[in-house]
């Protein structure tokens, strides 16, 4: 007969959220070598007893109106965040250098340039300074910032918001915009005002009460 551990790890493989346990902060598992699921408690990192396994297992399903099919919502953002961060690592975006030869100057002033325009809110970078992922679609052709798009990110950059969430945010369908594309309506004169409206809610959120 199937463990309780065996099942949820062949269904958690089977929608593809295995991967996301651990960042959803839920237990995780291995396989030994005859494939049997080994799971952790994420607070002691000691294996699972078969009772909390079983509580594990009616927590995944305890959601919507479909307990035998459920899964919390928390685990499909974590997946779904993954998905469009590696999206996301496949569109237009620069390093130092690839930077640097668009702006026509130095690495050093370049590096110095995407810096301190981050440090007053005007620029999504993802990354520490010595290796850095600068989004393409914040610039201009000609390597600066795009000015259309301060009003957009200084509310959320300022407020602490994940610069990967704010990637998200700004290069997704938002329903607080009805389904535009932020960083695209925001190039758009009638709809600008609006997109900053929605950044600066959205930051209220991120900022939480004050």
């Amino acid at each position: 007969m199937t463990s309780t551990g065996d099942r949820l790890a062949d269904w958690l493989e089977g929608l593809d959220l295995a991967a996301h346990l651990g960042a959803a902060g839920l237990p995780t598992f291995t396989r030994d070598a005859q494939g049997a699921a080994e799971w952790t408690d994420p607070a002691t990192t000691e294996p699972m007893t078969a009772e909390q396994l079983e509580a594990l297992d009616a927590m995944l399903h305890s959601t919507g109106e479909d307990p035998a099919h459920a899964v919390p919502i928390s685990l499909l953002t974590v997946a779904r965040q993954a998905r469009l961060r590696e999206e996301l690592l496949g569109t237009p975006a620069y390093d130092y250098e690839g930077l640097a030869r668009v702006r026509g100057t130095s690495v050093d002033a370049t590096r110095f340039m995407i810096h301190k325009t981050a440090s007053v809110h005007r620029l999504l970078v993802i990354g520490d300074h010595r290796d850095v992922i600068v989004p393409a679609f914040q610039l201009t052709p000609e390597g600066e910032p795009r000015a259309d798009l301060e009003p957009v990110l200084m509310p959320l950059l300022a407020a602490g918001m994940d610069p990967w969430k704010a990637w998200i945010w700004l290069t997704q369908p938002a329903a607080l915009l009805g389904g535009l594309v932020p960083e695209r309506a925001a190039a758009d004169p009638e709809d600008a005002e609006v997109v900053a409206r929605a950044a600066v809610r959205l930051a209220e959120r991120v900022a939480g009460p004050s």
